[in-house]
């Protein structure tokens, strides 16, 4: 624990000595990235939020409708790789229905600005694929 700073010396003058001796003492000596540039990222006012998050190996909550486009998203891609025209039908069928119960009832958020997906065009799709 650091002293006091005493009586009638200027506090800038205390913190430089105390910064002094922790360098003498090799308190600074093994920091990670010592000698190393700092990075050069724009600024942003969250680094600190989003570094938390990644060194946590958390993820940002999106909004509802942000959260059902990145669903149909990967729906559409997990479609597109299915293994048979069944499995394909079973995946759209899921998403349609969780995006016409959006439609219907309303998300918070941004414009969902989503359809379901026309199941037979993209069979058609997966057959000319295979």
């Amino acid at each position: 624990m650091t002293e006091r700073k005493p009586q009638g010396m200027p506090f800038e003058s205390w913190v430089d000595r105390q910064i002094r001796e922790a360098e003498e003492r090799g308190a600074f000596d093994d920091l990670p990235g010592a000698g190393k540039p700092l990075p050069d990222r724009p600024y942003d006012e969250m680094w600190w939020i989003k570094q938390k998050i990644q060194s946590e190996g958390l993820s940002m909550p999106l909004p509802p409708t942000l959260a059902l486009r990145k669903e149909a998203e990967e729906a559409l891609a997990e479609a597109r790789g299915a293994r048979s025209e069944t499995q394909v039908r079973q995946i759209l069928e899921e998403i349609n229905k969780k995006i016409r119960e959006a439609i219907r009832t309303g998300l918070s958020g941004p414009p969902l600005n989503l359809m379901p997906f026309d199941v037979d065009e993209v069979v058609s799709e997966w057959r000319r694929a295979q």
